[in-house]
């Protein structure tokens, strides 16, 4: 087996259609499409009957360790049209001292940080650009808050298609350095993602661009899936119990969703399926409160504020899509406060080692807070998302200092 069997060899493709979610109507594949004609997301549907015939798990398991090794479940059909950097499977880590200091089950976390650009956006546009690199788009446009942006400027660069970035005034410095070094051109707007998203999405007829938005194409739920389809072959072709998943625009709660019902459907899971749980920041908790008020859609939820900025989506495209993944899987939506998610991310550092970013600092704290509660139980087994390496944020300084050229109290150390 070669390292890049996966990105050499080629394998047959089952994707049949695309389907809008919200009416099922049918679309074409291997056209470029956005929005369905009903302004809803379209997901990717495969001959999941061939699928369950052209692939095996020990014909999986003799495959390189990468997200391109579940192709068969994959829209690129053609190995020249990948755009790869490296998409690692990423490890699954148990945090036992903090399980053991809380009481509850087994407490494990994925960590998305090791994937390229460091995010789990990786997954999402690796999948998005290779698309537009096969559908033949030489031009992409998004809005980000930050590691999405990054992404979308490494694979861009890489394929040859030009990405234009808007971010929030606000966006950490580091994504922004990192988008505009990798080739994108990034403009700080005053205002927020969202407000990114209708300048992407005004300047598609005047620029020529196309709308990489979160679910606005059909193809990052499809990267995103990868999270499910690996967790479930590392956890032994089973699922834990709670996911605790940070929801912003929720495209990878909804591709793990999906990814579910597709391994279900090609034999190699069973029933079992996790609760999912939509984790969002108390000051922007759309899918919370609309969880809590039995309705299907979120609106905008106004003067969104906190220190976990992928979370900051005042309003998703997909949030019919979200809800539907927490109700059926009998899960809930939770929101906690900056103060919850700092706590979270210092003790997490501190206890296991784990440098936790934001947003997966919120996974955590939900964790705490749902345990307390009794909404996940001790005998559970949960799995946290660390969605991105927490040295792409600003980290507490340090001030202690020790003068070599004066005596040193070795004993104070």
């Amino acid at each position: 087996m070669a390292h890049d069997d996966n990105l050499t060899i080629e394998r047959p493709t089952f994707v049949t259609h695309l389907e809008c979610a919200a009416t099922g109507e049918r679309y074409p594949a291997d056209a470029v499409h956005n929005l369905s004609r009903a302004g809803k997301p379209l997901l990717v549907r495969y001959d999941l009957a061939g699928v369950g015939r052209a692939l095996s798990k020990d014909a999986l398991r003799a495959r390189p360790a990468d997200l391109w090794r579940y192709r068969e479940l994959l829209p690129v059909r053609k190995v020249e049209h990948i755009v790869s950097l490296g998409e690692a499977m990423t490890p699954i880590l148990a945090l036992r001292k903090l399980a053991a200091k809380l009481g509850g089950g087994e407490l494990l976390v994925k960590d998305e940080g090791r994937l390229p650009t460091g995010s789990f956006k990786a997954r999402g546009l690796v999948m998005a650009v290779s698309m537009a690199k096969a559908l033949g788009i030489t031009h992409m446009a998004m809005p980000t808050n930050g590691n999405a942006g990054a992404a979308l400027a490494a694979y861009a660069s890489r394929a040859g298609i030009r990405a234009t970035v808007f971010c929030p005034e606000d966006t950490p410095e580091v994504n922004v350095s990192e988008i505009a070094l990798q080739g994108a051109k990034v403009y700080r707007v005053n205002g927020l993602i969202d407000d990114c998203g209708k300048i992407v999405a005004e300047g598609r007829e005047k620029a020529g661009w196309f709308d990489a938005s979160t679910l606005k194409e059909p193809y990052r739920i499809e990267g995103k899936k990868t999270m499910g389809l690996e967790l479930a072959e590392q956890l032994g072709w089973d699922v834990p119990d709670v996911i605790l998943y940070p929801t912003g625009g929720g495209t990878g709660l909804i591709g793990m969703w999906k990814a579910f019902a597709e391994l279900e459907a090609i034999g190699f899971l069973g029933r079992k399926r996790p609760r999912m749980v939509a984790v969002q920041a108390a000051g922007c908790a759309p899918m919370v409160r609309a969880f809590e008020a039995g309705a299907e859609h979120a609106p905008r939820w106004e003067n969104a504020h906190t220190i976990a900025s992928g979370i900051r989506v005042p309003q998703a495209i997909g949030d019919f899509l979200i809800l539907r993944a927490v109700r059926e899987s009998g899960g809930f939506a939770i929101a906690v406060d900056d103060a919850a998610i700092t706590a979270a991310l210092e003790e997490a550092a501190r206890e296991e080692g784990f440098l936790l970013c934001p947003e997966g600092a919120a996974t955590y704290a939900a964790y705490k807070a749902a345990l307390a509660d009794g909404r996940i139980r001790r005998d559970e087994r949960a799995l946290l998302f660390n969605c991105a390496t927490g040295l792409k944020y600003p980290l507490p300084p340090v001030h202690r200092t020790l003068d070599r050229t004066k005596p040193i109290d070795y004993a104070k150390l």
